[in-house]
């Protein structure tokens, strides 16, 4: 179906709306003409502050060259430190390498002390097995030897004396083979304990000269910035 515009209702909405809009944009001008802010009164101070020019730049000037002086002791401090880290670990490695070498001399001498224990033996089975031949050749008899004394009786008892001899010296070596083995372990026990008490010394005193470090530049940061003092030597 269709159906003729009315042009007349079509022209009255128009203006309809245009004169809305035209009383809103004249309530919103008289608006802002109500609320538009007064003039600014202030009261005339001085600006600038209290210094003169020159004193702002020399006051610049210092805390420069304070910033550049503060930069080259954290530097040098980090040097120093890392430095100490260095030397601390080398110290270590220099430990552990001399122990190490300390127990493998220890394993050496044990070693050594062992095939000598079974060098004499040795030498003690086969010296005894010699008598034991020798006291087989003699007689049997201790009565006849007694009665008939003769270069059998001579010959066994120097066999005797000379086995009870071979006996001795060879209790007396061990016996001083295990003295000498007992003074080396109490000096080598003695040795250790200087070495870990002198190490023990020393990580002490690099701990206590980092933490005095540390305490001084803790202390550096704390006071006041100012490095131009009487006595400063930079």
């Amino acid at each position: 179906v269709l159906v003729t515009p009315n042009e007349t209702r079509r022209k009255q909405l128009q203006q309809s709306k245009l004169s809305f809009a035209k009383k809103e944009l004249d309530d919103l001008e008289q608006w802002r003409k109500e609320h538009r802010p007064g003039p600014i009164t202030l009261v005339p101070q001085r600006l600038g502050g209290n210094e003169s020019e020159a004193q702002v730049r020399q006051n610049q000037q210092m805390i420069l060259m304070q910033s550049k002086y503060q930069k080259k002791h954290k530097r040098e401090e980090y040097v120093k430190a890392k430095r100490a880290a260095e030397e601390a670990e080398i110290l270590k490695k220099k430990a552990i390498q001399r122990e190490k070498a300390e127990r493998l001399e220890v394993k050496k001498r044990q070693e050594e002390m062992r095939r000598r224990e079974m060098l004499l033996e040795d030498q003690k089975y086969k010296t005894n097995e010699l008598l034991n031949r020798l006291d087989v050749d003699l007689p049997k008899s201790d009565s006849c030897q007694i009665a008939n004394p003769g270069p059998e009786s001579t010959a066994w008892k120097r066999s005797h004396a000379y086995k009870q001899a071979l006996r001795e010296d060879e209790n007396r070596r061990l016996e001083e083979m295990r003295q000498e083995q007992r003074r080396k372990a109490e000096l080598l026990e003695f040795k250790q304990k200087q070495e870990e008490e002198t190490r023990t010394r020393a990580l002490k005193n690099e701990q206590r000269r980092v933490n005095n470090a540390f305490l001084d530049r803790l202390q550096n940061k704390t006071q006041p910035n100012n490095i131009y003092h009487p006595g400063y030597t930079g």
